[in-house]
């Protein structure tokens, strides 16, 4: 049996859904590739924040739902050594993956047709791609969108490959986190940033996803640092361990539940200038999750694709190489893309550097910070450092090494 439609999207996470989504909210004829027919728990992003980003995200038309059903923290605290530095106003968001997966799908209209399956082959051609799938079913589209992140098997079968530029270029740790001794904590939300750069500990960044508070905490570590295996088993050890001063601004605490760890390389793809097939998301690039520019580059890549560039192809007969290479040679699109991984690179080199450039850039940071929140006390939003009676923890001095 085969199945005919203009476009085909495979893989159903946070770009597929997004494209599914824009494509038929636009009338366009377009089939969702993917095995899950309700997206499993993932531990990728779980915070959209900031303006730019959350415009990014409503530039795709679907964000309303999603951000309906996720957690507002209207104010983020800074903090370092023990101390906050500011209490910054913000809009930020706080949602699990597959929750924000399962929003942005029921924006996807009854004329995206659905099939819960994998793709197995490919064939792709100057005017109509020739998907075969795991069910038996093949489907015939003008244009298949990859957007099945990590999974390669299917890339590399069309000569598409990919280069690892820095392994494990850092580790994301995600738990929650609650309060002993105390109905809550006193901030709506927190970052707090390492205290030195031999913990290897960038920050920890604490935020609300319904009445639980939920951690993410990064570090620049190889996979097979003991670390690692300490943070698993021990985890608020590990915590205070990196980080001694966060218990004079939290008091005492515990992490309760699961605790997920998810290391992150840095590739880049070659290979991927064909006709019929574009990629986007993490099947065209990774990011670091440290630096929280992954959905930036999601946002970006599916609204140009889905806003500028699909309908310009779908306007002419055919889909040639040179059509598809428009949508890489976006200067929008490239142009967050280098962002992105400048930032990956920068704030590692900032985090870990021990060099004096590297630790007056830190020194900066924290000036920064600290002169942010004088401001926003004398503009009348008052700032005084919360200290824990019942912590056990020393305070930190401001003066401590960066």
């Amino acid at each position: 049996m085969t199945r005919y439609t203009d476009i085909a999207i495979i893989g159903g996470g946070l770009a597929g859904s997004i494209t599914a989504a824009m494509l038929g909210k636009a009338g366009v004829s377009a089939i969702l590739v993917d095995p899950h027919a309700v997206y499993p728990p993932d531990f990728r992003i779980e915070k959209i924040s900031g303006p730019e980003q959350i415009g990014r995200f409503r530039r795709t038309g679907v964000a309303d739902l999603a951000l309906r059903r996720a957690t507002l923290a209207p104010e983020n605290w800074i903090a370092r050594f023990g101390y906050v530095l500011d209490r910054a106003p913000v809009h930020q968001y706080g949602i699990l993956y597959d929750a924000l997966v399962a929003a942005v799908r029921e924006e996807i209209p009854e004329s995206v047709g659905r099939i819960v399956a994998k793709a197995a082959a490919i064939t792709p051609g100057e005017d109509r791609q020739s998907v075969v799938l795991s069910n038996g079913e093949t489907l015939s589209a003008r244009l298949v969108v990859f957007a099945n992140g990590l999974n390669v098997s299917l890339r590399h079968a069309l000569g598409i490959t990919r280069t690892i530029t820095s392994p494990a270029h850092s580790i994301s740790v995600g738990f929650d986190l609650e309060p002993v001794g105390r109905p809550a904590f006193p901030f709506p939300a927190m970052t707090y940033f390492q205290e030195r750069a031999g913990a290897r500990v960038p920050y920890v960044t604490l935020f609300p996803i319904g009445d639980r508070m939920r951690a993410n905490l990064f570090a620049y570590r190889a996979v097979d640092d003991p670390w690692l295996r300490a943070v698993r088993r021990n985890p608020a050890e590990t915590l205070d361990a990196a980080l001694p001063g966060l218990r004079r601004i939290t008091g005492d605490y515990a992490v309760n539940g699961e605790v997920k760890v998810r290391p992150a390389d840095l590739i880049v793809t070659s290979g991927y200038r064909m006709p019929g097939v574009v990629l986007v998301g993490d099947a065209f690039c990774t990011t670091c999750p440290v630096t929280g520019t992954g959905s930036d580059k999601v946002f970006t890549d599916v609204e140009r694709l889905c806003n500028v560039h699909i309908p310009r192809w779908l306007a002419t007969d055919g889909m040639s190489e040179a059509k598809i290479a428009t949508f890489y040679d976006d200067p929008v699109k490239i142009a967050c893309d280098a962002w992105s991984l400048k930032k990956a690179w920068n704030f590692r080199s900032v985090s870990i550097g021990t060099g004096p450039h590297w630790l007056a850039q830190r020194w900066a940071r924290f000036a920064v910070s600290l002169g942010r929140g004088v401001w926003h006390r004398l503009a009348g939003r008052p700032l005084s450092a919360y200290s824990s009676s019942s912590s056990s923890s020393s305070s930190s001095s401001l003066s401590s090494s960066a």
